[in-house]
């Protein structure tokens, strides 16, 4: 098996290990400790040869916890504006796409950015389903009562990267090295 081929299995197999993240997450009540916006950035910056799969794998993670939530739980997993999260992890992996250098200062700074676009994007949503009203008074509303879930969001994407690009360059040595000597026997 190719290097390359490695690194995009690797990358979607800690895509989706983070997904289940969600669903743990909500369960024990720590509401929006989901590392999307990471998990997006982490594919975009690792899949980078495989532009639509890249794309493709945290939106499938997404969509496989909203269908988890939707059938097996009372929190609904689609419900109005839930396509702008959607838009939201595809711009987060856009972003990742960008990043020349996949090294951890590069990797923080695309977190943290992706993290607030997708608190602006995600929010906006909500705000476009209604629920405050169609007004800029409704839309101020809605960002500043999201506020305090944002440090969770934040908190959760911090984490989420450092285990996401962290384990990535672990498990990439330890499989690189593997495979090195697999070759050096044969």
């Amino acid at each position: 098996m190719k290097r390359n081929d490695i690194n995009t299995l690797l990358a979607i197999a800690l895509i989706l290990s983070a997904t289940i993240l969600r669903t743990v997450s909500a369960g024990m009540h720590l509401y929006n400790f989901v590392p999307m916006a990471a998990m997006g950035v982490f594919s975009g910056a690792i899949i980078k040869d495989r532009r639509l799969l890249a794309l493709f794998v945290p939106l499938a993670g997404q969509f496989v916890a909203d269908l988890y939530f939707q059938l097996f739980t009372n929190t609904p997993g689609f419900y109005p504006g839930q396509v702008f999260n959607y838009v939201a992890i595809l711009a987060a992996a856009l972003l990742g796409a960008t990043m020349k250098q996949p090294k951890p200062s590069n990797a923080l700074g695309y977190v943290l950015g992706a993290s607030g676009l997708f608190f602006l994007i995600s929010n906006f949503g909500y705000f476009m389903s209604g629920y405050n009203g169609y007004s800029l008074s409704g839309l101020t509303k809605t960002y500043v009562d999201a506020i305090p879930f944002f440090k969770n969001t934040l908190a959760g994407d911090m984490v989420g990267g450092i285990l996401l690009f962290g384990g990535f360059f672990l498990a990439q040595k330890l499989f690189i090295s593997k495979l090195k000597k697999a070759e050096a026997n044969q």
